[in-house]
């Protein structure tokens, strides 16, 4: 037995599951996670002393690496007088002002410390703003754990949508309506019947939650459209896509601005922080300003600042970020190439510094294309990778990232393991 396996009977024995997140536990790829206890750029070590090349980077927020110098030079500095002060600090509108420089529609920004917490509270602000208690979100995409956003799709388009868990009320699911990514008819048509009851659209522009899905060219327009004809708040959900498809994320990519836009990963730089923010006539609509309510004790506090703030000032260097969408573009055609190679019915997708590959033939435009994913065929794939010392993300269904410090050696090793991958599956 290994150590990552030692390591895993003993946390099974005290944390659920032994995770403290579920897709951490490997059920959908077999086999025990690996445990790590170091991680210097692109690279993570296991506690068996073995090296992999990651490209699940903490799920996005690794942008510049691991252990990036600067950031760990800034955080360290800021510690040395505290950690928390509950209390407010210069380093709050230094990084507000960071975030605003890459996305202006952000004119007011809160801060907290989840992407969860991003959205639930965007979701509050907007029926606060506009008096009304319906949300729309889309099947496949991923908001967070809060009860009126873990939603599932009901049974027909214009039906309310059906709890995803237990202990999440039909009467709070009843109040969203769960329609397919990318069908325009469909949003149109639940518009149509109950636009006026709507008080925010909730999408990610593309969908890293099924797996990189992006939008067909008039969705975005579509829903922006449909919000204003309505008067319902359109809400980005770029937790994700912030700082990943475009640096000003994907409304600046798809040049549309929506009222309200949920960020987190990459703003903390590695440590937990996150932000919602939009025009300055809804998020006046906050307390201490206005009527809804929203606080946390650790939101704002100096050191998540301090290493966000060191990460978007490095990445004001356009080639920081250029380094990292140029080695995605080329693990997109290494691999496209290898799978026409070998013949094996699969799709890479990818957006900016985002990628997936999904074991399906055609176009992934929604979940249910991405549920013609061949899982078993991914999950034999995916543990070659990892054998072979590539560490991605455990799910066919999830996205991977790449960040700056990604390279030559990186991509050489991603290519031959992933011949390796296609062979054994």
């Amino acid at each position: 037995m290994d150590q990552s396996q030692t390591l895993f009977q003993a946390a099974k024995a005290i944390l659920v599951g032994g995770v403290n997140s579920p897709v951490r536990a490997f059920k959908s790829v077999g086999g025990d996670p690996v445990f790590f206890k170091r991680g210097y750029g692109p690279i993570l070590l296991s506690e068996d002393n073995k090296e992999y090349v990651d490209y699940v980077l903490s799920w996005g927020p690794m942008i510049l690496g691991h252990a990036d110098a600067e950031v760990l030079q800034k955080t360290w500095a800021v510690m040395q007088n505290g950690t928390s002060f509950g209390a407010p600090t210069a380093l709050e509108t230094e990084l507000a002002e960071l975030v605003q420089s890459f996305v202006p529609s952000m004119e007011r920004i809160r801060f907290v410390n989840s992407g969860t917490e991003a959205c639930m509270s965007a979701i509050r602000l907007a029926r606060g703003a506009t008096g009304r208690k319906r949300i729309v979100k889309f099947d496949g995409c991923y908001h967070g754990h809060a009860d009126s956003l873990l939603v599932a799709a009901g049974s027909g388009a214009l039906t309310h949508g059906e709890p995803d868990s237990a202990g999440v009320l039909p009467e709070l699911a009843q109040f969203t309506g769960v329609l397919p990514y990318n069908d325009i008819p469909a949003i149109t048509a639940y518009f149509d019947a109950v636009g006026h009851e709507v008080a925010a659209v909730i999408v990610e522009p593309v969908c890293g939650n099924m797996g990189v899905v992006l939008p067909d060219p008039d969705f975005l327009p579509t829903l922006r459209s449909l919000c204003d004809q309505y008067g319902a708040l359109l809400i980005f959900d770029e937790v994700m896509t912030g700082f990943r498809v475009g640096l000003g994320g994907a409304q600046s990519l798809y040049s549309i601005v929506p009222d309200l836009t949920c960020l987190g990963k990459v703003i903390g730089g590695g440590l937990p922080c996150a932000a919602y923010g939009g025009k300055a006539d809804i998020m006046t609509q906050l307390s201490p300003m206005g009527p809804v309510y929203q606080a946390g004790t650790l939101s704002g506090n100096p050191v998540a600042m301090a290493s966000g703030i060191a990460t978007l000032t490095r990445l004001k260097d356009p080639a920081v970020f250029q380094a990292a969408v140029t080695h995605t573009d080329q693990i997109v055609l290494g691999i496209t190439e290898l799978l026409a190679q070998q013949r094996v019915a699969g799709t890479v997708a990818h957006c900016g510094t985002m990628w997936n590959v999904f074991f399906t033939e055609g176009p992934v435009q929604n979940l249910q294309d991405a549920k013609r994913s061949d899982t078993q065929r991914f999950a034999r794939y995916y543990r070659t990778m990892l054998a072979e010392g590539v560490y991605l993300a455990p799910s066919q269904f999830e996205s991977n990232f790449v960040s700056c410090r990604h390279g030559v050696v990186e991509l050489e090793k991603l290519m031959h393991a992933f011949k390796l991958g296609l062979k054994a599956s």
